[in-house]
């Protein structure tokens, strides 16, 4: 009789405790609903709110300020969600697709978005991971790998300033081979002094902004080197931002090199009223209303590009690694193409698709490593910066003029009427 006593007191307490534990998520979700409801949507409060609703493990980076702020997540792929100049009451600048985290699993990719993501690619091509061996390269059969779509990352360490990531896992190339990849990813925060040692830009009062730095690692963990037989894969960093009707993606480029400026033609040729070229810098709408892609070779690409948008004031600046002198893969949906021959720099800009549905309005900026021809235990590396400057339209000019070649006027009139 003891006995049974003692185990329903046991059970009494195990009742209690989970209906007490219930009951605080339930505060938690709710306290998260409202703080989201409170802050004014496009703010990083209005995003803070709404993805700690959807990962209680939503991690927060800050520079010393506390001002400029970051959102990673290890729950979404180790995604840098979005950031911010002017903290909580600051514009958010990573697009965030809200309707995706309640959806059905989509076959194809969950697009939760995100300002700066890790895959591994090529999307296409004979050494596609995104298409079965033997499959057609249509819509139908792409699918994106689940460690860079549904599932967690490992997370290694963390400070205010900086998160480190991990994870492994098992693909399949188009030529049927299996390829075991270990992922490492490092999120960091750059505060004002670095931001002008890495830009080699001086910074007024006038201006706020925000920087972090992404450190990509990829290692053959494997027992089979990664060759021109068996295929390899590569890092590939994609950044999505926010559209507004007059906002133009700045690529600057090496005129000298041969061959055409870039390649247009990824979802059907790019309209000419769309992208256009002068002296060493492509321009490309991205109002998020017409959906295109474009992407300059490794001797045409410089190791920058950027995005500015009128509406709000916001100069955005990228800078990645780029090696001429290495072999990038083509990512395009074809296998007639040679598969040692692709770009190392992209732009995308969404749009309505033909039955007139739409993922965004987004656009992005991407960059991707050379071909991962690693050994076991060899490591590839790929580094790639985001900033975001907004404030005063003169500071803003002379950053664009120092970091991208052009001014801000001549931005806004590249595609003047």
């Amino acid at each position: 009789m003891i006995y049974k006593a003692k185990f329903r007191q046991i059970i009494a307490v195990l009742i209690l405790a989970f209906g007490l534990h219930a009951c605080q998520h339930k505060e938690n979700k709710e306290e998260q609903e409202a703080a989201t409801a409170q802050a004014e949507a496009g703010t990083f409060g209005y995003d803070l709110a709404f993805l700690k609703s959807k990962d209680d493990s939503l991690i927060l980076l800050q520079d010393a300020a506390g001002v400029g702020q970051v959102l990673v997540s290890a729950k979404y792929q180790g995604k840098v969600f979005t950031s911010t100049a002017n903290g909580h009451a600051g514009r958010s600048f990573g697009w965030i697709n809200y309707d995706a985290f309640d959806a059905a699993p989509d076959p194809h990719m969950n697009a939760y978005g995100g300002e700066n993501r890790l895959w591994l690619g090529p999307e296409g091509g004979r050494y596609s991971v995104f298409f079965k061996p033997k499959t057609e390269m249509v819509f139908d059969n792409w699918t994106t790998p689940p460690a860079f779509d549904t599932e967690s990352w490992v997370v290694l360490s963390k400070s205010s300033d900086k998160v480190t990531l991990e994870k492994e896992s098992e693909l399949v190339n188009y030529v049927g081979t299996q390829l075991k990849v270990r992922i490492y990813r490092e999120v960091a925060m750059l505060g004002t002094s670095a931001i002008e040692q890495e830009l080699g830009i001086g910074m007024t009062e006038q201006v706020k902004a925000v920087g972090f730095s992404t450190h990509n690692a990829l290692t053959n963990v494997g027992e089979q080197e990664w060759t021109k037989q068996t295929g390899a894969p590569c890092i590939w960093i994609l950044d999505m931002f926010n559209p507004s009707p007059g906002t133009v993606i700045v690529i600057p480029y090496q005129e000298q090199a041969t061959g055409k400026v870039a390649t247009t033609d990824y979802f059907g040729e790019i309209p000419e009223d769309r992208v256009t070229y002068n002296a060493g810098t492509l321009f490309f709408k991205a109002d998020g209303k017409a959906r295109g892609k474009l992407g300059l070779s490794p001797e045409r690409a410089k190791p920058v590009a950027g995005s500015y948008d009128p509406t709000n004031q916001v100069l955005t600046i990228t800078t990645f690694d780029v090696d001429k002198n290495s072999t990038y893969l083509n990512q395009e949906w074809t296998t007639t193409k040679d598969p040692l021959k692709g770009d190392a720099v992209n732009a995308y800009n969404d749009g309505p698709l033909k039955d007139g549905s739409q993922m965004g309005p987004f656009y992005e900026i991407e960059s991707v490593s050379p071909a991962a021809f690693l050994k076991p235990n060899q490591t590839l590396t790929h580094r790639h910066n985001v900033y975001h400057f907004t404030g005063d339209k003169d500071a803003l000019n002379n950053i664009s003029q120092e970091v991208l070649g052009v001014t801000l006027q001549q931005i806004q009139r590249a595609f003047a009427e």
